[in-house]
């Protein structure tokens, strides 16, 4: 999953990013608040951590802008404020939840998964197709109750399918979802990780989950595809 972070605060920035990728994220990073704008309205991301005291244009009016530009992806603001008018007037510009600084990283990764979990993605910790299993906070995978070790990237590519079971997701999209910003590929690396995939939940288990659409890119569902 593809999560933004908007911060100056080097530090900061730092700390939640290498948190954040440590977890199997791909994250990019904005320093200022034009900056960020531009990355939240050229890029489709499924969190935004947004700090509210940028330089350049502050949180609120970043936050308040991608909301008029119908920009859905779930924000968690990030302030030094603990004023109950401050939280109250993030939480109106269309933040979804506020934490306070300084914060423990555990928190701030509960509060990204518990983002995650909203509608439109599907809801609670365990997602599931048929006999399998992803478990998000626990970052456990079982297929017919056998554990299935996935590298980071594979557990990050494996979430994005199961958050949109029977939906065609395109190689673009997987890219843009599972890799950062500053990936560049013009090579097969998503048919190379779905292929990696396959061999571990599906090779052994019936019915076989990851689906090609020919031309377009994969889905994962329990139902038949023609490849």
């Amino acid at each position: 999953m593809r999560i933004l972070i908007v911060e100056d605060e080097a530090g900061v920035a730092g700390f939640v990013q290498q948190g954040l990728t440590e977890a199997g994220y791909a994250v990019d990073v904005a320093r200022d608040g034009p900056d960020g704008l531009e990355h939240a309205l050229g890029f489709e991301y499924d969190v935004i951590v947004l700090d509210i005291m940028l330089p350049g244009m502050n949180g609120l009016d970043v936050l308040r802008e991608i909301r008029n530009r119908k920009v859905k992806a779930p924000v968690l603001l990030l302030t030094a404020r603990d004023k109950l008018d401050d939280r109250v007037q993030g939480l109106d510009a269309g933040a979804d939840d506020y934490l306070v600084k300084p914060f423990a990283f555990p928190e701030l990764l509960a509060r990204v998964r518990a983002l995650l979990r909203r509608p439109p993605l599907q809801a609670g910790t365990v997602l599931q197709v048929s006999d399998l299993e992803m478990d998000t906070a626990g970052r456990e995978v079982r297929r017919a109750g056998k554990v299935i070790e996935l590298s980071p990237r594979e557990f990050s590519l494996l979430e994005l399918l199961l958050r949109h079971p029977r939906q065609v997701l395109s190689r673009t999209q997987i890219v843009e979802h599972v890799w950062n910003i500053n990936f560049y590929s013009d090579t097969n690396v998503v048919d190379v990780y779905i292929g990696y995939l396959r061999r571990k939940i599906d090779r052994g288990f019936d019915p076989p989950l990851i689906h090609t659409v020919r031309g377009v890119g994969y889905r994962l569902s329990a139902e038949g595809e023609h490849a």
